[in-house]
């Protein structure tokens, strides 16, 4: 399975408090910056490094630098809470954007942007949040491809077993990164426990 679940604590504690219906949306912001955070950790772990050396206050020490470039690409709307630890953390990035847009009756995500930077020789890094049913995954792997993008990375909160198995039947050398997989999906193909609407909760804007 293309699927690594981070097992770590302070995963785990941030998680409980995004799925909290009570956490509001100040709170919910600091949560999500942290767990893909500490996911961003695992699926850069195998970056490739170049050896070097720099000078310190007293003498020259050995150094390893990440030797390629990371393009962070974000599902818009709520991908875009995913990118602020991405452009933090790395020394070389870039952005992408794809937006998909999905019908709330069929569940089927439609293009409605895609703006996407050379992939050639470059890291692509997928951003968002909830793998439901995988069709919009899908779509945005296949855009990323298209590109020139090669073996792309997924970061999620949570991840549904249904979008796991689309996603590896469709793009099976993709490794997904994320801090749950949950039961499975409801009638209106949303994560169960979940967390609700991502976006909504992320930016405030709910009922």
């Amino acid at each position: 399975m293309p699927l690594t679940v981070s097992r770590h604590p302070l995963v785990a504690d941030s998680l409980a408090g995004l799925r909290d219906k009570r956490t509001d949306p100040e709170e919910f912001r600091v949560l999500a910056r942290n767990v893909i955070t500490m996911l961003l950790y695992e699926a850069t772990a195998d970056l490739p490094v170049r050896r070097g050396t720099v000078e310190t206050p007293l003498r020259e020490a050995d150094a390893s630098m990440v030797a390629t470039e990371v393009v962070a690409i974000p599902v818009l709307r709520a991908g875009l809470g995913l990118l602020a630890p991405v452009l933090e953390l790395l020394p070389r990035v870039s952005v992408g954007y794809i937006g998909l847009e999905r019908d709330e009756e069929t569940a089927v995500a439609r293009i409605y942007y895609n703006k996407l930077p050379k992939l050639e020789g470059k890291v692509p890094l997928l951003l968002d949040p909830m793998l439901a049913t995988g069709g919009s995954a899908a779509q945005a792997l296949d855009l990323i491809k298209e590109a020139g993008g090669v073996e792309p990375r997924f970061i999620c909160v949570v991840a549904a077993p249904e979008g796991v198995k689309v996603v590896e039947e469709r793009h099976p050398e993709v490794q997904i990164y994320a801090a749950a997989l949950d039961e499975g999906l409801n009638s209106k193909a949303y994560i169960v426990p979940g967390l609700g609407d991502f976006g909504d909760r992320l930016f405030g804007t709910g009922g």
